[in-house]
C-alpha cells in the first residue's frame, strides 16, 4: 500500500496533482486506514499514470474520464477527434504567429504578398517613401472589403507601372509632397491628366474600374486629404482639365452642360 506522497513520486505527479484528481473525479479516493491516512493500491497507481499520460498528449481533464471508460474502438475514435482538434488549433497558433511576426514587418500587416511586391517595386523606383506609405494604407481598407478584387486590381497595377508616364507622376507628386506651390501643381494636373485619359482613350473607361463603394471612396479621399491637403487644388486642377473626383475619378462631358460621364477608378486603385 502506497500513501499519496508515494503514489505521486511514482507516477511523476505532484500531491498537489493527485488531490486535483479526485476532486475532478478521475481517481477514486481510497479508503484511510486507522491511522487516517489514505493508502492506495497498484491499481491506482496505474490508473494515475494513464491520467497522467492522457493529460502529457494534451487531452483535456474533462474528456480524460472518457478515454479511461471508453472500449478500444471508443478510445480510437475519441482520441482521432481530439487529434483533428489539435491540429485546428495549432494551425490557429501558427496564423496567430504569422500575424504577430508581421507587426515588425511593415507592409507585411494587414496586407498579401502582391501588395507588399507592389509597394516594394515603387521603392525600387524611387518613389518617394510617403507616397508609397499612403499606397499602403489605402490599400488595407480595400483589402478588408474586396479581396476578391485584389488579383485584378493587382495585375493592372503592375502593368501599369511599366508606363514611364505614371512614373513621372509619382515623381512629380513626390517633389511636391514637401512644397507644393501653384507650378508644382498645375505640373501634376497636366502630367495625371495625359496619363489618365489616354489609359481611358486606349483600353476604355472600364479598364480602371474597381467598383469600390460611395462610402469607402469618401473615407480614401480623406486619408489622401489628410496627408497631403493641396490633394484637393489638385483636384480643382482636374476638373479644369476634364476629370473630377480623387478615388474615384470622372470624365466631364462638355456636351452635357458638365454632367459626369462614365466612372473611371483613380489609376492608383
Amino acid at each position: 500500500m502506497l500513501t499519496i506522497g508515494e503514489l505521486a513520486s511514482y507516477a511523476g505527479v505532484t500531491v498537489r496533482a493527485v488531490r486535483h484528481y479526485h476532486a475532478q473525479g478521475l481517481l477514486p479516493e481510497p479508503e484511510r486506514d486507522h491511522s487516517g491516512y489514505r493508502r492506495y493500491t497498484a491499481d491506482a497507481l496505474v490508473e494515475l499514470i494513464k491520467i497522467r499520460s492522457l493529460g502529457k498528449a494534451g487531452i483535456p481533464l474533462a474528456r480524460v474520464r472518457e478515454l479511461l471508460q471508453a472500449d478500444e474502438n471508443e478510445f480510437a475514435a475519441a482520441v482521432a477527434d481530439i487529434d483533428k482538434r489539435l491540429q485546428d488549433e495549432i494551425r490557429e497558433r501558427q496564423r496567430h504567429r504569422e500575424q504577430i511576426a508581421r507587426l515588425a514587418a511593415g507592409d507585411n500587416l494587414a496586407l498579401p504578398p502582391e501588395i507588399v511586391e507592389f509597394l516594394d517595386r515603387l521603392r525600387a523606383l524611387g518613389i518617394d517613401e510617403r507616397i508609397v506609405e499612403l499606397e499602403r494604407d489605402g490599400w488595407i481598407p480595400l483589402v478588408v472589403h474586396a479581396p476578391d478584387h485584389i488579383p485584378e486590381w493587382m495585375a493592372r497595377k503592375r502593368k501599369q507601372l511599366d508606363d514611364p508616364q505614371l512614373i513621372d507622376f509619382y515623381r512629380v507628386l513626390g517633389k511636391a509632397l514637401d512644397r507644393a506651390d501653384d507650378r508644382e501643381l498645375i505640373e501634376l494636373a497636366d502630367t495625371m491628366t495625359a496619363y489618365i485619359t489616354r489609359i481611358a482613350d486606349e483600353h476604355g473607361e472600364e479598364y480602371i474600374g474597381g467598383g469600390i463603394e460611395s462610402t469607402l471612396v469618401e473615407l480614401l479621399d480623406t486619408l489622401a486629404f489628410d496627408t497631403w491637403p493641396p490633394a484637393r487644388q489638385l483636384i480643382e486642377l482636374l476638373a479644369q482639365r476634364g476629370w473630377t473626383g480623387w478615388t474615384t475619378l470622372a470624365r466631364v462631358d462638355p456636351a452635357r452642360d458638365g454632367a459626369l460621364g462614365h466612372k473611371l477608378d483613380h489609376y492608383c486603385r
